[in-house]
């Protein structure tokens, strides 16, 4: 097996498509999206995550630049994913308050007042790690209570860290799929509240609202980069974080920009439906295993999908290779550029950009996307080293080494 496989997008830019998905772009317009912002610097340690410049290795492949957004320090929680579970919170307690998120801060949220007004609320969740220990965290930060599921094949490490954010937490014997589904029952069963980030009938406010919080971090991304960037490469699990950062970029910008999406080849829900090339998505099953364990997700969120369909040109799945190449560039800079920790999911695209850039095998891929010494290229490093084990056996002892 090639380790890239990519389709373009036959739907990208279709005007039916753009014409379905219009009105929805506005909850992410860059007023909307102020708001967000606005509520997570409520919080008292609230900080900008570093952007990095990689100009070493720009020049050594041959672009103008890479600009990599380190989110391993949003929270001193290693990872992006508490921007959308806080949200979600926030919003869901100012909802039952009867308030709106605009006129509330995170110490308010925090009083006893509220906690007086609402009582004692639980909020589940399913994750592989970094979403869990979101919602974890601001269960606790709130006064509330939590209770995450993770998928087998977790990392225990994972697991204890959303244990010491206090909440309740086990590795279920079922994919993440499946975990969501079980995890939305005992949520119907107990009167539970489930934040999750992807969608079904009868369940899109949440996930809008967590999509909605993960806008902070490409808010600062504008307001640290000089110029426009012609290509973003984005992590896909359910595809809600590169569907809010994508909605957010085509507003802001008003030159086109390339949106590549990168999934592992065990979970490519989004490389098979460009594939089948119809409007619906299609669906993969199976246990999932990849160490990219944030993307390991086969369903994809509708909300994302109609996003994701219209805007992104081209998706690659990879192997497991291709991400821990990823790690090591970013772990192991090039004469100036800034060291960057990144976990096996944050490092997935640097990898893939990587191995299309020095590849042969690729060429068509290069030309296609138009990866020049003009193209201004994003990364997110989504999570930091979540599995330190893991990370290590990477970086330092060559497990996955490429050959």
């Amino acid at each position: 097996m090639d380790k890239l496989m990519w389709v373009d997008n036959q739907q990208y830019l279709l005007q039916k498509n753009i014409e379905q998905t219009i009105a929805f772009l506005h909850n992410f317009a860059p007023d909307q999206v102020n708001r967000v912002t606005t509520f997570h610097q409520t919080y008292e340690n609230f900080k900008q995550t570093p952007l990095r410049s990689l100009n070493a290795l720009a020049s050594l492949v041959g672009v103008d630049n890479i600009k990599v957004k380190d989110e391993s320090f949003r929270f001193d929680l290693n990872a992006f994913k508490v921007l959308g579970g806080v949200y979600a919170i926030g919003r869901y307690v100012a909802q039952m308050l009867g308030r709106n998120i605009d006129e509330l801060s995170f110490k308010e949220l925090k009083s006893s007042k509220v906690k007086e007004q609402l009582g004692d609320l639980t909020f589940i969740s399913t994750t592989d790690g970094n979403h869990g220990r979101g919602v974890a965290w601001a269960a606790r930060e709130l006064g509330f209570q939590a209770r995450i599921y993770m998928p087998a094949g977790s990392a225990e490490e994972r697991l204890q860290n959303i244990k010491n954010e206090g909440a309740y937490a086990e590795i279920t014997t079922m994919n993440y799929d499946d975990t969501v589904r079980y995890t939305s029952q005992l949520a119907k069963e107990n009167g539970w509240v489930i934040i999750q980030d992807t969608m079904w009938e009868g369940y899109e406010e949440i996930p809008l609202w967590i999509m909605q919080g993960y806008t902070t971090l490409v808010k600062e991304i504008v307001e640290q980069l000089e110029n426009a960037p012609t290509h973003v490469f984005l992590q896909a699990g359910v595809g809600s974080f590169a569907g809010a950062i994508v909605a957010f970029l085509t507003q802001y910008y008003e030159q086109e920009i390339t949106f590549v999406l990168v999934e592992p080849y065990a979970a490519n829900c989004f490389y098979e439906s460009f594939k089948e090339g119809t409007e619906q998505f299609v669906t993969v099953g199976g246990e999932m295993q990849t160490i990219m364990a944030g993307l390991a997700c086969g369903e994809p969120n509708p909300l994302a999908w109609d996003l994701l369909k219209t805007y992104t040109k081209v998706s690659i799945c990879c192997d497991e290779e291709v991400a821990a190449t990823g790690m090591r560039i970013l772990g192991n800079p090039l004469a100036t550029d800034a060291r960057i920790i990144a976990g096996e999911s944050g490092a997935a695209p640097v990898g893939c950009f990587y191995e299309l850039m020095t590849n042969s095998q690729y060429t068509e891929l290069k030309d296609s996307l138009q990866l020049d010494k003009s193209s201004r290229v994003l990364f997110i490093n989504t999570e930091g080293d979540t599995d330190i084990e893991n990370y290590r056996n990477i970086v330092w002892h060559g497990k996955y080494a490429k050959m």
